[in-house]
């Protein structure tokens, strides 16, 4: 029996390997899998995975586009202001940014289409990853378009809710007063879904890297919700989990775009509230080093 200890020993190396091995292989399938860590990350939505990587794996080196564009460089046009002005300028601008609020009691009253394009023009002003500007602002005015697009948010939204956000998110938000339904998405003149571009297409048909797409994006969001609070209108900022694909059928969209954000947007009802909510002081959000 003792000379067959080493044996033994050596089996049950291979058995404890062999178990070890099976486990991290289903560690890293399960990894893979649609959904996986939606339990403890629910607000990742994986239709908004950016794609930035320059080796695009398991696909045909063919089909990207190398960049051999060659743009001229002109003298800068710059307006320089005293100091009194500079702070003049930024204390207007802060306060005009800071009497900004997320409304979601919006009037039906209609909107100027001028008004829309010009701050959907400043927002693509934003600066992006090797100037590919990877943004489609899609502008529904349409009532039907605007139901269905309600109808496919308030379902996926209950789900939210009652199943995928989980106890804390939900109570977080009770203070205020959200839940599943949207009426404003119906009331609200104007629709504004902001869609990220992963990659975009050369005149030519090949793929091109659209670097940094969904912080170029989201650069462009926040400059969008400026132009809007300048020019007298209000919004709030919506990022609708889950509904991403459906919406991006909907309204037609190619597969390189994700839903990024959806703005609706408008003049406020007589009856709107806000929560009385109070901004962090700049001692808190501000390190000089």
């Amino acid at each position: 029996m003792l000379c067959l200890t080493p044996i033994l020993v050596a089996v049950i190396c291979i058995l404890v390997g062999w178990i070890f091995k099976n486990a991290d292989n289903s560690r890293e399938r399960r990894k893979g899998e649609p959904g996986a860590g939606a339990q403890s990350r629910p607000w990742v939505d994986e239709d908004l995975k950016d794609d930035t990587s320059l080796h695009h794996q398991g696909e045909d080196a063919d089909e990207w586009q190398e960049s051999e564009e060659n743009i001229e460089h002109i003298p800068f046009s710059h307006t320089r202001y005293s100091e009194k002005e500079m702070a003049k300028r930024s204390q207007e601008f802060y306060e005009l940014l800071n009497k900004r609020r997320s409304i979601r009691f919006l009037s039906n009253e209609q909107v100027p289409m001028e008004v829309i394009d010009n701050v959907i023009r400043a927002a693509g002003t934003a600066p992006s990853g090797a100037h590919t500007e990877p943004w489609t602002f899609v502008v529904v005015k349409d009532p039907d378009m605007k139901h269905k697009i309600r109808e496919i948010i308030e379902e996926e939204e209950e789900i939210n809710y009652k199943k995928r956000m989980g106890h804390k998110w939900v109570t977080d938000l009770k203070k205020l007063r959200t839940n599943w339904i949207k009426e404003y998405l119906d009331t609200a003149p104007v629709l504004i879904l902001i869609f990220k571009q992963v990659h975009g297409f050369a005149a030519n048909g090949k793929k091109k890297v659209h670097y940094y797409n969904e912080i170029s994006v989201s650069i462009a969001c926040g400059i969008l919700l400026a132009a809007l609070q300048n020019a007298g209108l209000v919004t709030v900022t919506t990022t609708p989990l889950n509904c991403g694909p459906r919406l991006r059928v909907l309204l037609g969209r190619p597969t390189n775009e994700k839903l990024l954000m959806l703005l609706p947007v408008g003049y406020p009802s007589q009856e709107a509230t806000v929560p009385d909510l109070k901004r962090k002081p700049l001692d808190q959000i501000m390190v000089t080093v």
